[in-house]
């Protein structure tokens, strides 16, 4: 067991899977040489060589397209997208081949490919390097879409991943790349994909989080004594409907915290879920605390993205509802 940044974690998978399976190659912009622009795979390169560990040109299609070329032919791609900002050039790759593939060959081909990519907010990047896109994924059937939010389960659920026989999409929070530490085991193991994690158990109401926003929560309901079931989902799609619908069914109250914006976003999707399934059980509207529905801005991205008023209100309202 070692104390370990998500970033050492993730690294730690990979060197992981890589020592385990000769077939993992990882490929991408940087991620030789350099060890990645956020230093994911530093240090993979010399372990393993420049036959499983490729440097890439700037072409997200290119490298999409060849991490999928790749896995159909008997390996295991990891490619890295150098920031989630840059996928949208590969999307014809990622939802008409990647997502689909097992499903035009019925089942004939599958695809064991994890794209990773960091995303969301953290670094003042602006519109070019701060998206959180996570719905643009989780809408594209045959995609299953995680997203960490610590050390342990950014390893855990990245080998996950890895030994999924079909596409990944793996997002990592920048934000959290070295903002958090925590205890990790330095030996392979895995975190269920479908099973949402109840980081605090309470009566008064769930809130249901995931990825960058989770710390953020967890801060904000511990500050403030916050009587809640906290739940992080750990994959969105697909998400764990089960632990939502029993937390709502204790509870009667819900808000849902992400950073993506709000419009048609994975908020909207849960929230449609509870509305469909438990809405016997409500006691209070359901509420979404989210960023602004506009380019995230380069100067006010503390403002745009939530944070600990932003939660506190909808927490408030809902409490409060009679």
């Amino acid at each position: 067991m070692t104390t370990m940044t998500m970033v050492k974690a993730l690294n730690s998978a990979l060197d992981n899977a890589m020592e385990r399976d000769d077939s993992i190659i990882l490929m991408g912009e940087d991620v030789g040489v350099d060890g990645g622009v956020f230093r994911v795979t530093d240090g993979l390169l010399a372990k393993y060589g420049k036959e499983r560990v490729l440097d890439t040109p700037l072409a997200e299609l290119g490298i999409v397209g060849f991490g999928i070329g790749m896995s159909m032919a008997g390996l295991k791609a990891i490619p890295e997208i150098q920031f989630q900002d840059f996928i949208y050039t590969a999307m014809d790759q990622i939802i008409n081949q990647m997502a689909k593939l097992r499903y035009r060959t019925n089942g004939d081909y599958t695809l064991p490919m994890v794209l990773r990519t960091p995303y969301a907010g953290g670094v003042h990047g602006g519109p070019y390097h701060s998206q959180a896109g996570e719905a643009y994924f989780a809408h594209t059937q045959g995609l299953t879409v995680v997203t960490p939010s610590n050390p342990y389960d950014a390893k855990g659920l990245l080998l996950s991943s890895i030994e999924l026989n079909d596409p990944v999409i793996f997002l990592e929070p920048k934000r959290l790349y070295y903002a958090t530490k925590g205890d990790v085991p330095d030996d392979y193991y895995t975190v269920d994909l479908r099973k949402a994690n109840i980081l605090k158990e309470g009566d008064d109401l769930t809130i249901i989080t995931y990825g960058p926003t989770v710390p953020l929560v967890m801060d904000t309901v511990n500050k403030n004594n916050v009587n809640a079931d906290v739940i992080d989902l750990r994959t969105i799609n697909p998400f764990d409907v089960d632990a939502i619908l029993n937390s709502v069914k204790k509870t009667s109250r819900a808000v849902i915290v992400t950073e993506s914006p709000r419009l048609f976003g994975v908020s909207a999707e849960i929230s449609a879920t509870i509305a469909e399934r438990a809405i016997d059980y409500l006691a209070a509207p359901i509420l979404r605390v989210s960023s602004l529905d506009i380019p995230v801005p380069f100067a006010l991205e503390d403002y745009y993205v939530p944070n600990e008023q932003k939660i506190m209100k909808a927490i408030n309202k809902v409490l409060q509802y009679r």
